[in-house]
């Protein structure tokens, strides 16, 4: 896997690209600004970006804004974001569009896990931090059909959210995969997804849950 890595922080960056290389993967540019980032992609259209959220030069969300940009230029290009706080307001449309994944910093320190959490979104799928979940959940509006889930289903959504596949779930959940599989089924039906050629449920199910 192709990588590009933008961090602001020297030794961080550093770290990251050591543990990418070490796992076997190429990192083809690794860079400490926004500016540079948008460059590095354009150039090298790598398999994944890995970015902060916050770097120069605003120090602000401009990891994020960047991201942004070029998933709008390349409409296909995973993104994995990491951030020491909590910022949402940037990354709604790019949760919805998948291939996309955001983390907190505390979560790379568990190697196995974030390594994982790169191929995934490398893959199409998502990774995203449980706190980050909860914080992209607005107050729940009334007559709001996810009120119809029953607490277990609102667990499984919630994992599913995180971007755990239904043999993750299981395992999580320590249920079987044919349970996992039913509640996903009764979260379709009382959310009143219908799958046809032009939507997927699934991805549906989690921006409901996330936008609610």
């Amino acid at each position: 896997m192709r990588v590009v890595l933008a961090e602001d922080s020297v030794l961080f960056r550093e770290g990251l690209q050591r543990l990418l290389i070490e796992d076997g993967h190429e990192v083809t540019a690794a860079v400490g600004d926004a500016d540079s980032l948008a460059a590095a992609v354009r150039a090298e259209l790598p398999d994944l970006v890995i970015a902060d959220v916050r770097m120069p030069p605003r120090m602000t969300d401009d990891g994020a804004r960047v991201a942004r940009e070029l998933r709008a230029e390349f409409a296909s290009l995973p993104i994995l974001l990491l951030s020491q706080h909590i910022e949402t307001h940037q990354v709604v449309d790019l949760v919805a569009a998948g291939s996309f994944g955001y983390l907190l910093k505390d979560r790379v320190l568990r190697f196995t896990d974030f390594l994982d959490a790169a191929r995934r979104v490398a893959d199409g799928g998502s990774a995203l931090d449980p706190a980050i979940v909860g914080a992209l959940m607005a107050p729940v509006r009334r007559n709001d059909p996810l009120l119809e889930l029953s607490a277990r289903e609102r667990e499984v959504l919630a994992l599913v959210a995180e971007g755990l596949s239904n043999a993750a779930v299981s395992a999580r959940l320590q249920m079987s995969e044919r349970t996992v599989e039913t509640h996903m089924r009764s979260i379709f039906q009382k959310l009143r997804l219908v799958d046809s050629q032009d939507t997927h449920r699934r991805v549906l199910a989690v921006l409901a849950y996330l936008t609610r």
